[in-house]
């Protein structure tokens, strides 16, 4: 499930994961808010997985989908991506593919969470 996080700081977004993600969070919740921040020509967003298992296997596919289009199609869009997690799987996966993704990637644990808000809305 993912929600977005409403009190974040002007001209970012932000997410809050848990449990799985599925083709239905990324249809309802974050393909709209992701496409709207790129048409507005820039990302900064701040992404919190806690109690995160996995993304359901019908997902990958919107997953790879988004990817594409808003990130690797949008490139120049992205500025910031924080992840925010408890999960050591997720952290490495980000922290290995880190320099693919666009834009400038940083990892923080879940009592960091305002630090990484912080980071987001800066430089």
């Amino acid at each position: 499930m993912v929600e977005r996080i409403t009190n974040m700081p002007a001209g970012t977004i932000g997410f809050r994961a848990s449990g799985k993600l599925t083709p239905e969070d990324y249809r309802e919740v974050l393909v709209p808010t992701l496409r709207e921040a790129v048409e507005a020509g820039e990302v900064r967003m701040l992404f919190v997985l806690s109690d995160f298992e996995e993304l359901e296997p019908r997902a990958w596919l919107e997953d790879a989908k988004t990817g594409f289009e808003l990130g690797f199609l949008k490139h120049s869009a992205w500025k910031r991506s924080a992840i925010v997690s408890d999960a050591e799987w997720v952290k490495k996966a980000f922290r290995m593919f880190a320099w693919m993704a666009a834009g400038e990637v940083a990892v923080y644990e879940l009592d960091q969470e305002a630090e990484a808000r912080d980071w987001v809305a800066s430089g």
